[in-house]
């Protein structure tokens, strides 16, 4: 009976000592887990608080670098297709000045008279005009076109009247008058008519054709010559040099 009991008791020690040591090795484990959910924590916070932020500003740098590098193959594209434009228009520019150039650098003459220009007229004169009266067919043409007088009849009659095809009579050469017209002051006391200038003895003549024949209709040799000069012959002379004249 004693025995059984001791027995007992032992076994019933053994069991208080297996719960005993049960405990404490589940706290023993409890406190293993709490270390690594520790050093896990730890862990995780060091990755967030370093390698990760590390990790982003990586990456963030990484962006930033391949958005500058996108900003600036945008605006190098932007800046060669501006300097595209630019040297589009410059072109156009320089094309509209050549042009520009090309139209205003060639003078044009208006035509005055039987086709000609004023220079081509005056030209056209003065291969007729020799002696004294040399060179005067600009101002022939010019002062006949303003007063509305035929141009070549005007040099027609000073050359018939003159001889300046050739030489000059003594009546241009000493009192300047191109055309007979008589009046004062006499050339020599006499009474065809002196004037200063040549240039004054041509516009002179010219006047007295406007005035006294053209501002009265009449306008060809043939009906200027019967009040002209007493010659029967004179407007066929006269029409003789306007063929000449014509034909040089």
């Amino acid at each position: 009976m004693k025995k059984v009991s001791k027995l007992s008791l032992t076994l019933a020690s053994i069991g208080v000592f297996m719960i005993g040591l049960a405990g404490v090795l589940q706290y023993r484990a409890f406190q293993i887990e709490e270390s690594a959910v520790a050093y896990e924590t730890v862990t995780m916070n060091d990755l967030n608080a370093g390698k990760v932020e590390e990790v982003n500003n990586n990456k963030n740098e990484e962006n930033t670098d391949t958005a500058d590098e996108s900003n600036n193959n945008t605006e190098v594209e932007e800046d060669t297709t501006d300097t595209e434009v630019e040297e589009v228009v410059i072109e156009d520019e320089l094309q509209d000045v050549k042009t520009y150039e090309e139209v205003n650098t060639v003078p044009v003459d208006p035509i005055v008279y039987d086709g000609l220009t004023m220079g081509e007229l005056a030209d056209k004169l003065n291969r007729s005009l020799n002696s004294t009266i040399s060179g005067k067919g600009y101002l022939i043409a010019s002062y006949s076109l303003q007063l509305g007088i035929d141009p070549y009849m005007a040099t027609a009659i000073i050359l018939h009247e003159t001889g300046c095809n050739g030489t000059c009579s003594s009546l241009v050469r000493e009192c300047n008058n191109v055309g007979g017209q008589k009046g004062s002051p006499g050339c020599g006391g006499g009474a065809y008519k002196a004037y200063a200038t040549l240039d004054e003895g041509i516009m002179g003549y010219l006047d007295n054709l406007y005035r006294n024949y053209y501002s009265y209709g009449l306008t060809t040799p043939e009906a200027i010559g019967p009040k002209y000069a007493a010659s029967t012959t004179w407007a066929s002379q006269v029409n003789n040099y306007i063929a000449l004249i014509r034909s040089r």
